[in-house]
């Protein structure tokens, strides 16, 4: 629990933030090295295989991609997203890799202070999300380059681990470094806070924006110091103490970017600067959230922080909550949801092995499959069951070549080769000769209840019961986003309104181009929980938020030069409640 109740902290010392970021796996890590600066424009030398396309990037190639119409530029082009944005990214980062090329990137990155927007990236470990938990010894299911983030190549930073031009797959212990390090490597980490908890994610009333406006005027005659009042509220938002100072630093900085008149001397440029970047407008701000959460230090410690943003972007992934069969016995003892559980059981424990009974996995997904292999692996007898015939043309197996994934394809020759008879047997529960020695699949049955006696019960297609002995249970059929922190859970952010948030059914609704929620402006959402559940997709998501926030940003900015040019100057009380370098 955390030391201090976050609903304890108060308002008037809370710093407001142009973009926080939840998530600080791939999605947040490549939002982040766009809002940092990092500008992407079409290579000069550069020829992309789709003339359609290139022509398009050659009418405006003196301009960045943030600054073109995404919408134009994706129109027409298809990929393995229904994201059109998540497509377009793709094919500039890896034309034509669908057809098996390896084409280089026709991207150009540039380091542009005048596109940087500060930004905080809460997450709740290093960053890498949710890579550094997965099973070490795995192979992610896409080709280590495709894992790779803008502006760092996958293999310079894991030289001598490429296993061949046709299987160059990576373990999830070779990506996480990857991630780590590329942070790193670009210079993002004054962005980042690990260890972070958020607990509470609330749109503010208009009385509440106010107030906090009207607090933070008197802190920021102060120098900032609204923050630092007393070692209480310092210790409170001690989290956040870094990014301030980063923060006050690149607002100086910036601040001469033309919304100010050059005629005026560089400490009231700087003053003002930082003033417009702080300041929300009141008339014209989408509103403000709050967040509200606590960070994890040393042992058992935690700090609770409360923070302010103009925009919150959710990249939390897809990960977090398991999908339950909702059937009697689920929460028994020997019934787990996790394939790390399944290694637990065997390396540390040592309760599974050759004599043992077999274990059950349910799903017919990756996940199952790759629990299927471990315990093959460890020479544990299996049984698997899912709902699907192994000739559904839905089954993920179909999708996959056989030359790049020669596992996955052991286990569906598997299931559709040692499949259980149709037929009832009359001692199920016996040792039974119809069960194959090592694996055997059940096609078409569902669970119907796991008994105390580690027995499962089982139904047929045909409506035959079968009652199976166990040892352990692995139930594998998907996971949920946790979003507690939101309104209704996030619910309301959904297609279906009705039903919980899922990456594969039930998707938050966005704006395809901008990836802001249709539900709620200024909160936007991108990877899994927009359905993009693969790395080289879910960097659309970073193009298309980025894009939107400069957008907004050049829109607030010329409006601020209007306000000063009519009022013949930048001084004066009024400046500050009109101005600001808030979002439209």
């Amino acid at each position: 629990m955390p030391l201090l109740e976050e609903s304890s902290l108060s308002r008037d010392c809370t710093p407001t933030v142009p973009v926080v970021i939840i998530g600080n796996g791939p999605s947040g890590i490549c939002l982040s090295y766009l809002l940092s600066g990092y500008t992407p424009y079409l290579d000069a030398m550069a020829v992309h295989p789709n003339p359609i396309l290139f022509r398009k990037l050659q009418e405006a190639k003196q301009l960045p991609i943030t600054e073109q119409d995404l919408e134009y530029l994706s129109e027409g082009l298809e990929g393995r997203s229904g994201n059109p944005v998540a497509v377009l990214f793709d094919t500039l980062l890896h034309p034509n890799a669908d057809l098996g090329f390896e084409f280089p990137s026709v991207l150009q990155w540039r380091l542009e202070k005048k596109h940087h927007i500060p930004h905080l990236v809460l997450g709740k470990a290093t960053p890498g999300g949710a890579w550094h938990a997965m099973e070490g010894s795995m192979l992610t299911i896409s080709l280590g380059l495709w894992m790779e983030l803008p502006g760092v190549n996958y293999r310079d930073l894991s030289p001598g681990k490429r296993r061949g031009v046709s299987n160059d797959r990576a373990t999830p212990e070779e990506i996480s470094s990857y991630y780590k390090n590329y942070v790193k490597l670009m210079g993002l980490q004054k962005n980042f806070v690990d260890n972070t908890y958020v607990t509470s994610v609330q749109k503010l009333h208009r009385s509440h924006e106010k107030s906090t406006v009207n607090g933070q005027m008197n802190g920021v005659k102060n120098g900032f110091d609204y923050c630092n009042m007393n070692g209480t509220e310092n210790s409170q938002n001690g989290v956040l103490n870094g990014f301030i100072n980063e923060f006050q630093n690149v607002m100086e900085n910036n601040s001469g970017r033309g919304e100010i008149g050059e005629d005026e001397d560089e400490d009231k440029r700087g003053k003002e600067g930082v003033r417009e970047s702080i300041w929300v407008s009141q008339g014209l701000s989408q509103g403000l959230w709050e967040v509200r959460g606590y960070q994890q230090l040393h042992g058992d410690t935690h700090i609770p922080f409360s923070l302010f943003a103009e925009n919150v972007v959710l990249a939390t992934g897809a990960s977090d909550s398991p999908v339950r069969l909702g059937v009697e016995g689920e929460d028994l003892p020997y019934v787990f949801h996790n394939v790390h559980d399944l290694g637990v059981a065997v390396s540390c424990h040592g309760n599974l092995g050759p004599t043992s009974d077999p274990v059950l996995i349910v799903g017919a997904g990756l996940s199952a499959a790759d629990a299927v292999l471990c315990a093959l692996n460890q020479r544990v007898s299996v049984l698997h069951a899912f709902r699907k015939r192994v000739d559904d043309p839905d089954l993920i197996f179909k999708q996959l070549p056989k030359t790049i994934y020669p596992e996955y394809h052991r286990v569906y020759h598997m299931m559709c080769s040692h499949a259980y008879p149709a037929s009832p047997v009359a001692n199920p529960t016996a040792s039974n000769p119809s069960l194959f020695p090592d694996y055997t699949s059940f096609p078409e049955h569902c669970v119907l209840s796991f008994q105390p006696d580690m027995h499962c019960v089982m139904r047929g297609f045909n409506g035959v019961l079968r009652v199976l002995k166990v040892s352990m249970v692995l139930v594998l059929i998907g996971t949920y986003p946790n979003l507690f922190f939101l309104k209704e859970q996030g619910q309301y952010l959904g297609l279906d309104p009705s039903r919980p948030i899922s990456c594969g059914q039930n998707p938050i609704d966005i704006n395809p181009y901008t990836f802001e929620c249709n539900a709620e402006p200024g909160l936007f959402a991108m990877g899994p929980l927009v359905g993009d559940n693969f790395v080289r997709f879910l960097k659309g998501g970073a193009l298309g938020i980025a894009s939107c926030l400069l957008r907004r940003l050049k829109q607030r900015m010329k409006k601020n030069r209007k306000l000063i040019a009519k009022d013949g100057g930048c001084g004066g009380r009024g400046r500050v409640g009109s101005g600001g370098g808030g979002f439209v």
